[in-house]
């Protein structure tokens, strides 16, 4: 990417562009997987570089492809994964991941192989299982890229309900429009930032 100064402050954050813009290379130097090649990024003050486990618990990532992330054979499974460092008893660590899933409609599905879920439903349980973490930002990749429009609006109504931070990179203009603040990125760089509508449209100027 080229050089960036950006400050990230509002709850709503969108990050739009063509494929290759660098809206990825961006998410993933926000939490730490990957370090940048000169200067700094910090999150709340702690340093990615320095501080990276800090980092990390503070800042959840959600990959495009939920089936890169669940790692264990149902959501249940994973929830308890992530809730394994701070909920020590066995008991209470499965009750809460249960909990957590039946909060965002899949206790019915909690036992069931992540193969077997909708795209929505894999979604859902990717995020819980961040959330689980109790990260204070979220950052998603592309959530909404692999779901029909059911599950993409089951997933985009769940992130517009959170109280966390939430930053997405989309192609879902749509999704980027509920933002408070858009960033439009192209070939490593920012070239516009700011209100949803003037940076999608600035976008779509671009693309014509």
């Amino acid at each position: 990417m080229e050089e960036l100064d950006l400050e990230l402050t509002q709850r709503r954050i969108a990050l739009i562009g063509a494929n290759g813009s660098g809206k990825s290379t961006l998410l993933r130097l926000l939490n730490g997987l990957i370090l940048p090649s000169a200067g700094v990024v910090t999150v709340d003050g702690h340093d990615t570089r320095t501080e990276a486990s800090r980092v990390r618990r503070l800042v959840g990532f959600t990959f495009t492809d939920p089936l890169s992330q669940l790692v264990l054979p149902t959501p249940l499974d994973d929830v308890e994964l992530s809730l394994r460092a701070r909920v020590r008893d066995r008991v209470a660590r499965r009750s809460q991941a249960i909990g957590l899933l039946a909060r965002y409609g899949l206790a019915e599905v909690a036992e069931r192989s992540i193969y077997d879920l909708s795209g929505g439903e894999r979604q859902l349980a990717a995020l819980v299982s961040v959330l689980a973490v109790e990260p204070s930002v979220l950052v998603c990749d592309e959530p909404t890229t692999l779901l029909d429009l059911r599950n993409r609006n089951l997933v985009a109504g769940v992130l517009a309900g959170l109280p966390h931070r939430v930053i997405v990179a989309s192609h879902d203009l749509e999704l980027a429009a509920a933002a408070e603040r858009v960033l439009l990125l192209d070939a490593g760089r920012v070239v516009a930032d700011g209100a949803a509508a003037e940076v999608i449209a600035h976008y779509r100027g671009l693309m014509r």
